[in-house]
This record gives C-alpha cells, structure tokens and sequence, in this order.
C-alpha cells in the first residue's frame, strides 16, 4: 500500500469538529492520555448560545483527540478564551498546539487558530417555551504549516446558529451550522447537533450528545457520532469539563474514540 503522509491523512479522513468541542479533531488520545470545535463548544462538538457575561473571562485550558485505525492528531493543548465585549456579546479566540501522526510520520507544532463572534439575539422566556438564540460566527486563521498537516492551508469558516432552553434540571441545546472550506482539498459542509444535560448536583452536570457532520473533503466521508461527558464546579471559579465518544459509521476510519478534558476559569 502506498504510504500517505499527515497532510494527506487529514485532507481526506472526513474529520468532524471537536465545539469545537468546536465544533473536532482528527486525534490521538494516547499523546494526551486523553474533541473543534475545533470550532465547538466545550466540551461537546455541538455549542450552546449563552454568551459570557458583560466585562467577564472565561478560559478552557483542553487537551483534546481522537483516535483511528490510520494515526491521529491532538491538541496539547487547546487555550479556549472568550471575552463578555458587550451584553448579549462574546469575543472567541483559540490558538492551539497540534500533534499529528499517520503511517509511521508525525509532525507537531503550532495549528490553526480560531476567531469568533457569539451574539445572542433572543433572551430565554422562563415562563414560556422561547429558547435562547445565538448566532456565532467562526473563522480558522491558516497559522499552521499545512506541508507538515498542522492546518488548513486556507481560512475556513463556520456559521452556526444555536438555540438553548432550561426546563427544571434539564438544559437542552443543539443548532445547525455551515462549514465553507475553500480549496482543491476543501468541500462545505453541514454541521448538526443537539445536547442534553441534567443537573445531578449543585456542582455536577451531565449528559451527552449526538451530532453529524457531511464530509469535509472531496471523497470524504459524512460522521455522525456522539459524547457523553458533563462538568463538575471545584469551586465558583474552577470547573472540570469532560466528554468522549466516538462515530456512529465509519468510525475505524474517522472517529474510533474521542475524549476532552479542559479546566476552565471564569473571573
């Protein structure tokens, strides 16, 4: 068989997004001893649309993979900082450090980075069944070397709309959004998740989540899966987040299994 080097192995595996928890990876669980999204959000691929609060930080420190049959790729780590600019308005950035690793190669070094704008334009009605509505933006700034397959080689964008509602313990949240990756390698893609979350303590969240996203790459392949994971609050400032999974078709190929683990800080 004829060898394939790391740029090859992502251009052409259908890598979901890790909201992205950003919306995922293509990753190696092992490296981290360990998901988005890129362009998602934490710690599920499938992101919520409840901005951070006015003049408030909040900051996920992750380390993110997934693994397949072919090799992987991994954030170590993935620095997730968001910024209340306004009310109802959130400032994204997510630089991140990437390994990648395919038929016996491997590359590590600076990937992508990720910029973005949540602005949340219906308020939750507690006493009704309106949802909370956000439209969050996303762009890939090309800062990885894409000859050694840490990134793109091109800015690729994500255009989500997401939707949340609070019902007693349980929160539900899910969207639907739109990937434009420009280029021979690239092909736009749709992106659809939801969450569900229950609130088992004052301090822990859990749940979990299913998604599909259409393939990415000419000759690519579509990749539903899912996540379970949750948080856990160690004080007001400091939580625990966590999920893995793994696809639900093709999985050998694209997603065997995926795990987050990031602290998060909030002021």
């Amino acid at each position: 068989m004829q060898e394939r080097d790391p740029v090859d192995l992502i251009e052409n595996s259908g890598i979901s997004r890790r909201k992205m928890l950003k919306p995922g990876f293509f990753g190696l669980l092992a490296m981290l001893a360990a998901s988005g999204a890129a362009m998602a959000g934490p710690p599920f691929v499938t992101d919520d649309p409840e901005p951070v609060d006015y003049q408030h930080w909040e900051v996920n420190y992750a380390l993110t993979g997934t693994l397949s049959k072919d090799g992987g790729n991994a954030a170590l780590p993935l620095i997730d900082a968001n910024y209340g600019a306004l009310p109802d308005l959130q400032l994204h950035v997510q630089p991140q450090l990437d390994y990648v690793r395919g038929d016996g190669k491997s590359a590590i070094g600076v990937g992508d980075t990720e910029i973005g704008v949540k602005y949340r334009f219906i308020e939750e009605d507690d006493d009704s069944w309106v949802p909370m509505v956000s439209l969050y933006p996303l762009y890939e700034i090309p800062t990885g070397n894409h000859e050694r397959g840490l990134g793109g080689g091109v800015g690729r964008s994500f255009i989500p709309i997401w939707a949340q509602k609070t019902i007693d313990k349980w929160t539900v949240y899910g969207g639907v959004g739109y990937g434009v990756n420009p280029g021979a390698a690239g092909k736009n893609d749709w992106f659809l998740g939801g969450v569900a979350l229950y609130q088992v303590t004052e301090t822990l969240q859990l749940g979990g989540e299913a998604f599909m996203q259409t393939a990415q790459a000419p000759g690519g392949r579509d990749t539903p899966g899912f996540n379970l994971g949750g948080s856990y609050g160690l004080t007001e400032e400091y939580h625990l987040l966590f999920s893995a999974g793994r696809g639900l078709e093709n999985a050998s190929t694209t997603n065997g299994f995926s795990a987050y683990v990031a602290l998060q800080v909030t002021d």
